[in-house]
């Protein structure tokens, strides 16, 4: 009756409406939590470059509130089932808790412990299990709209758990390895440098959060379409990721803050969901084209073009000569993070405007976005391209010109594009189209008639064949 059980923490880095926590607490027995950094298991999708930041950084804040309970964290690396098998050797482990997850790569894993050690899965990373949101006919869905009435029927979400009071440490602790030595952190350079002025990762960070954005819900309709409005977005996104809060706790504190004008901001908690109702139902998402037809688009590829891989290299860079697209992939690349209209933006600039392969965007997202999701970005990547279930039209082609100056992006650009700090209006959204030439930034990698031209004659070669 004293054996232990472990609780395994995955993208769930929290206490407060934990309910494998709960459930491994309420056994009675001691607890071993147990983080594993699993690279094997994910291949592709293992953490990458800004991810891991952040992981870092959540971690030890993990670490520092299972300790305030008595508590602690061990670490190790390797194979999931393996580390987690051997835990349970070394300790005598009877059972492990877990919260359910739906990456094909963490699904595999929770399926091989299961082949070992009693394993008891818990919902706790989405509003509602993706399963149970049904059609009348009893099928799944594809397209967000029909999906989102139907999960209405399942809400409110189960209301939040409290985090236990205390929590029964083992007799004799496994041995855990250093965070150190993970080396998560960037160094030579630490590009990251700057990710501390706009983030701090952890659960009391994500409430944090959460209750800063809560009195600006009224406006969230009206303001989420601007970046340059500081206060129109939660920010949220990472601590979803890593399960620094639950969308459930989110949901009941949105809905009671700001009741029916909350609605808007609660369908993109939902969008989170649907992204992960998508993977569930097809796991290759993340590389595989949703609609087939779209498998032969005749996109540029940079590994076998020299001037494609010129003009990639130009978008990550933010040098593309298109204030908007370059102002939004240097904020990217210096805070881990970006608007969602501007990810649309530079999605659909590298997708249409240069004809590149959607799925050179989403691996430069996957590196370095904090808030790298492997649901929603694919979906976000497969709906610019025109290649997913539910997606674009190929042929409509943002006009990122347009875009910056219909959502008054001046003073975002005049903050990360440093060479147009003193163009006023309204020649910062397209400086080339008045006359400047300004020293040191580029003239437009391709102007924006002769993009859509390409593009729609792309789009018209897939047709025809």
């Amino acid at each position: 009756m004293n054996a232990p059980v472990i609780l395994w923490f995955r993208q769930d880095l929290r206490l407060v409406d934990q309910p494998a926590l709960v459930a491994a607490v309420e056994t009675g027995r001691p607890v071993i939590p147990v983080f594993v950094l699993d690279d094997e298991g994910p291949g592709a999708y293992a953490p990458a470059g800004a991810s891991r930041w952040w992981l870092h950084h959540s971690l030890i804040a993990l670490d520092a509130s299972l300790r305030a309970k008595g508590s602690r964290l061990v670490l190790r690396r390797g194979h999931s089932a393996d580390v987690i098998a051997a835990i349970a050797a070394e300790t005598g482990a009877s059972a492990v808790h877990a919260v359910r997850h739906y990456e094909p790569w963490h699904k595999q894993a929770a399926a091989d412990i299961a082949l070992r050690l009693p394993l008891h899965l818990h919902e706790g990373l989405v509003l509602c299990p993706p399963a149970l949101v049904l059609s009348g006919t009893g099928s799944r869905y594809r397209m967000f709209t029909p999906w989102w009435k139907a999960l209405l029927h399942h809400m409110p979400p189960p209301k939040p758990l409290a985090a236990p009071e205390r929590i029964v440490a083992p007799a004799h602790w496994p041995d855990g390895e250093e965070l150190a030595q993970w080396a998560l952190l960037p160094r030579q350079p630490d590009w990251a440098a700057g990710f501390h002025d706009h983030w701090q990762p952890g659960e009391d960070a994500a409430r944090q959060r959460l209750r800063d954005f809560l009195p600006h819900l009224g406006r969230y309709q009206e303001d989420r379409n601007f970046p340059g409005i500081a206060t129109g977005i939660s920010r949220l996104s990472p601590h979803l990721h890593f399960g620094e809060i639950s969308p459930a706790l989110v949901w009941h504190l949105a809905a009671r803050e700001a009741g029916e004008a909350a609605a808007p901001f609660l369908r993109e908690v939902g969008w989170r969901d649907f992204g992960i109702n998508m993977i569930d139902q097809w796991p290759g998402y993340g590389w595989v084209d949703g609609r087939a037809a779209s498998s032969g688009f005749p996109w540029r590829q940079p590994e076998q073009d020299a001037e494609a891989a010129r003009d990639l290299r130009a978008w990550q860079q933010g040098l593309t000569g298109y204030p908007i697209i370059d102002a939004g992939m240097r904020e990217l690349w210096a805070t881990g993070y970006v608007h969602n209209r501007i990810r649309m933006l530079v999605a659909s600039f590298l997708v249409k405007h240069l004809l590149i392969d959607w799925r050179h965007g989403e691996r430069w997202f996957w590196d370095t976005l904090v808030d790298a999701d492997y649901g929603n970005n694919a979906m976000g990547w497969q709906w610019i391209a025109g290649t997913g279930f539910e997606s674009n039209p190929f042929g409509r082609i943002m006009a990122p010109l347009g875009q910056s100056e219909k959502f008054d992006c001046g003073d975002y650009i005049r903050r990360w594009v440093p060479e147009l700090s003193h163009v006023g209006e309204p020649h910062v959204h397209d400086p080339e189209e008045f006359g400047l030439r300004l020293p040191g930034y580029p003239a437009k990698i391709i102007g924006h008639q002769q993009a859509r031209a390409r593009a729609l004659a792309a789009s018209a070669r897939l047709q025809k064949n």
